[in-house]
């Protein structure tokens, strides 16, 4: 969506809403995403159907771009200050990528150096969604989820969770100074960019921190732990664009 105004004001507006479903999202060589199973039931693909590594349900993004107006004075010098100021907003806000929740060691006896298998998910009062959201220390409901056994495949489907969303406002002050004896398009821009400007810690999944049980089916006490975040904190540049 695109909707031009008066004043010198300018909105653009996307939403996207999708679903992508597959049984590994891995490459041959390796897989790209932080999130993703290594040596799954390959014969057995309705143990893996969930959503992709990559699957983000919903994301909302508007921006605007405003010219602010001035107006000629009597003194050039007063002119250039008020005149070629321009203010632009970008916001993004999204949800989460899928991950999920593993075992430690190999109690499934795959006889695997590496391994991703899953635990068991209970019912009961709470456990009608597996995450805490807000919670950086527990974002796993971990009181939600049990040990199927030794030489057994817990039956939590991938990619069940879903780690935190994304909310970030970037915002951007420019000033253009058109030189017009040197050309008619030269411009020698000042720019001030705001990169997250309302600092906002956009957490990551606890994919460092998803074992749950080690191979003898003690809890872990780190899970549900995030460690990193998505986005940086609020970052400041300033720049001298020369445009021709």
């Amino acid at each position: 969506m695109v909707k031009r105004v008066s004043h010198g004001i300018e909105l653009h507006g996307a939403y996207t809403w999708g679903k992508s479903i597959d049984t590994l999202s891995a490459t041959a060589a390796d897989d790209a995403f932080p999130n993703g199973l290594f040596n799954q039931l390959f014969f057995d693909q309705r143990t893996t159907r969930g959503p992709s590594d990559f699957n983000v349900a919903q994301t909302l993004v508007l921006s605007f771009t405003w010219e602010l107006p001035g107006a000629d004075r009597n003194s050039r010098v007063l002119t250039w200050v008020v005149k070629g100021w321009q203010l632009g907003g970008l916001y993004k806000a999204s949800s989460g990528q899928p991950f999920t929740p593993i075992l430690g060691g190999d109690p499934a006896g795959q006889k695997l150096d590496e391994t991703s298998q899953l635990p068991d998910r209970l019912a009961g009062p709470g456990c009608d969604t597996l995450t805490n959201p807000g919670n950086p220390n527990h974002y796993m409901k971990t009181q939600c989820l049990a040990f199927p056994g030794v030489n057994k495949w817990g039956d939590l489907g991938r990619n069940t969770l879903v780690g935190p969303g994304v909310s970030k406002l970037d915002v951007s002050v420019f000033k253009n100074n058109r030189i017009r004896r040197i050309s008619e398009s030269f411009n020698a821009q000042f720019r001030a960019e705001f990169f997250n400007v309302l600092n906002r810690a956009n957490f990551a999944s606890p994919t460092d921190h998803a074992t749950v049980f080690d191979q003898s089916g003690n809890p872990i006490s780190s899970a549900g732990l995030i460690t990193s975040t998505q986005t940086t904190s609020r970052q400041i540049q300033f720049a001298l664009k020369l445009i021709w």
